[in-house]
């Protein structure tokens, strides 16, 4: 590899995340960083708003490790709440399995120094005692100084309570959830709390149950209430989306009985008469998204002022709304946002485009802000990058399929050779937003695609629910088909064909190797390889998600057999590259462990590379930087070129 291919692939790789976790209370904005990679430590930090030259101030002084690991798959790991003209930061540390908290207030303008914007009223302080399960950061704080939360423990999630006055007590769990719960929320008083509920066999997205608890004021349930309303989700399946609260007895979320996730207003004056205050319906758009990860956000603000993200086609919408009155829509140019968070008239999030990175955006709509403001946007534009093409075609059973093509920086080939991108999930998508990796191969001559098979998010319930009982079929026949319409196109050489997937996309991956002669090699990156050892070896949160990809075990095992890429790996003659953490919880490497030596007797080119220290996605630079270094010899021989 030359010099110049190492220092593009170290560009690639290299990037670090900033602004983790991002939230704003009043005028002070709080994420997370790494304070010492080596040691898995991190910390909470602080500045102003909207002033990018402040000095950050580290708020969390002793050595902690903040992080969420509820279900498996985690989310947001901290949380500020603005109580008694107080900020009460509390935090999830993985070093001693418990809960932390540590109240601030704000510095005078006057008696500020150069980074202290925030003064300790109360040390951290250690509130619960170490358990053997995981914590959610939604909490809330009552009036009475009772902490609730959401536990996972022994497999089962529990509502509890703390004593925000007492330290290291055990947790008081108050209600025994029938099977796993998140998006825990409260009215302003924190007398009505609210969460989601969901039960084998569905995922949360696929359907779900909205609840509302009343609380006494010893910080026990008084009553507990399914919200069930004919026109939403009586004798039918719907998913809810973050249920928020905007008042004391107005709560805000989506729900997806329409076949899009749309905006619903619900009126919680009287707990046994809730009722819809207000619906918007509005196809195409999609307020919500898949629950991997707790704390996703698209709504924030209050009743006053509140703001809501919308996916369009293929950017994001932001719209105000004041009273429950829609005021204002905003085209914004980004492809994805993530840490969505209002405070008032002030807005923080990350955004994301097709050509440029991660930016930090802090926006103050308190000034008159005009229709078309995130036109002025500064971001720093990535120059000489392949900008991706919306390109629809048909795929399984003639159905109109989404995908993105990125076409090569560079024309070294009379027809560029083809990398086709199968997104993991499978119910993730790709939205476009710029990535190095892509790039990386554009800039080589590669032409780069994107599939969003059926079985993706973001383009309606009807287009995610194409996947269920044809995982392994319907991904890998909509992979096909893109390849075969580029080749009828005449835009790619139809006789270097590589196709990428990692964890289910590796699954995608293989089975298009297995089926068919279309594809000349394959890339995965910790691949599902089979379904049997998934059914009963996965995770608690995906234990029982294969019971829509492909059916019921006992009744479609032989589905489970045939679409496993391990009980066919002996018929796969091309060469195959192969990534895996020793590490991985979720897919163990044992199973790629299992086919690493008939893999290399079938294909002198192919290749297993194992990680000692990585799991499910992989997090070192270095190792990172082997995958593109080991990817790209991999191609230049199974390729021949």
């Amino acid at each position: 590899m030359s010099n110049d291919d190492k220092l593009k692939v170290r560009k690639t790789v290299s990037k670090k995340e900033a602004f983790k976790e991002l939230s704003i209370i009043r005028d002070t904005i709080f994420w997370i960083d790494v304070v010492c990679e080596s040691q898995n430590e991190n910390a909470i930090f602080a500045r102003p708003f909207n002033d990018k030259e402040a000095f950050p101030q580290k708020l969390t002084s002793k050595k902690f490790n903040i992080k969420n690991n509820f279900h498996g798959y985690g989310g947001k790991s901290y949380k500020c709440i603005n109580f008694k003209n107080n900020f009460y930061l509390i935090w999830i540390d993985q070093i001693t399995k418990a809960i932390w908290f540590q109240i601030f207030k704000e510095v005078s303008l006057n008696d500020r120094s150069s980074n202290q914007y925030l003064d300790s009223v109360q040390e951290p302080r250690q509130l619960s005692k170490s358990i053997e399960g995981n914590f959610d950061s939604s909490f809330v704080i009552s009036e009475n100084f009772f902490l609730y939360g959401i536990c996972e423990i022994n497999n089962r999630d529990y509502l509890f309570s703390l004593n925000l006055q007492k330290t290291k007590q055990d947790i008081h769990r108050i209600k025994k959830f029938k099977n796993f719960a998140g998006d825990l929320s409260s009215n302003t008083s924190a007398s009505l709390l609210s969460w989601i509920e969901w039960d084998s066999p569905n995922m949360p997205w696929e359907k779900n149950d909205l609840f509302f608890a009343q609380i006494d004021l010893d910080g026990e349930i008084q009553k507990i209430k399914k919200f069930s309303n004919k026109l939403i989700n009586f004798k039918k399946n719907v998913s809810f989306f973050q249920p928020y609260w905007i008042s004391e007895t107005l709560l805000v979320c989506s729900e997806d009985s329409s076949g899009w996730w749309n905006l619903l207003f619900l009126d919680v004056s009287k707990i046994d008469g809730i009722f819809i205050k207000k619906r918007v319906e509005r196809n195409f758009f999609e307020y919500g998204a898949p629950q991997w990860v707790s704390g996703i956000t698209f709504f924030s603000g209050s009743l006053k002022n509140l703001f809501c993200l919308a996916k369009k086609e293929n950017n994001f919408i932001l719209e105000q709304y004041k009273d429950l009155v829609f005021v204002k829509e905003f085209p914004t140019p980004f492809t994805s946002i993530s840490d969505f968070n209002a405070f008032e008239k002030k807005l923080v999030f990350k955004g994301y485009g097709s050509d440029f990175l991660r930016n930090l955006f802090e926006i103050d709509c308190g000034e008159q802000v005009s229709s078309n403001f995130f036109d002025a946007i500064k971001v720093e534009h990535i120059k000489d990058c392949s900008i991706p093409e919306s390109f629809w075609f048909k795929g399984f059973e003639d159905k109109s399929t989404h995908s993105f093509l990125y076409r090569p920086l560079v024309e070294k080939y009379r027809k560029p050779p083809l990398f086709v991108r199968a997104h993991s999930g499978p119910t993730s998508f790709y939205d476009g937003s710029y990535n190095s990796e892509v790039q990386y191969w554009t800039s080589k001559g590669f032409f780069v695609a994107e599939v969003n098979y059926g079985g993706s998010s973001g383009f309606g319930k009807a287009y995610r629910e194409r996947l269920n009982y044809k995982w392994g079929v319907v991904d890998s026949y909509d992979c096909k088909a893109l390849v075969l319409e580029l080749i009828k196109l005449n835009l790619i050489d139809s006789e270097k064909v590589v196709i990428f997937g990692n964890s289910a996309g590796g699954l995608t991956a293989l089975n298009c190797l297995l089926y068919g002669s279309i594809f000349t090699a394959a890339i995965c990156k910790y691949p599902v390889l089979d379904l049997n050892d998934m059914h009963y070896n996965t995770h608690r949160f995906e234990k029982d998600y294969l019971n829509s990809l492909v059916g019921n075990y006992a009744k479609n095992h032989n589905d489970y057999i045939n679409r496993s890429p391990i009980n066919h790996i002996n018929k796969i003659k091309k060469p195959i590259l192969l990534f895996h953490g020793k590490k991985d919880k979720v897919i163990s490497y044992k199973q790629t462990l299992r086919i690493q030596e008939i893999l290399i007797q079938n294909n002198k080119n192919s290749e297993v590379i194992f990680f000692e220290n990585e799991g499910h996605g992989f997090k070192n630079i270095e190792n990172k930087e082997v995958v593109m270094q080991k990817s790209q010899e991999f191609l230049t021989n199974s390729l021949n070129i």
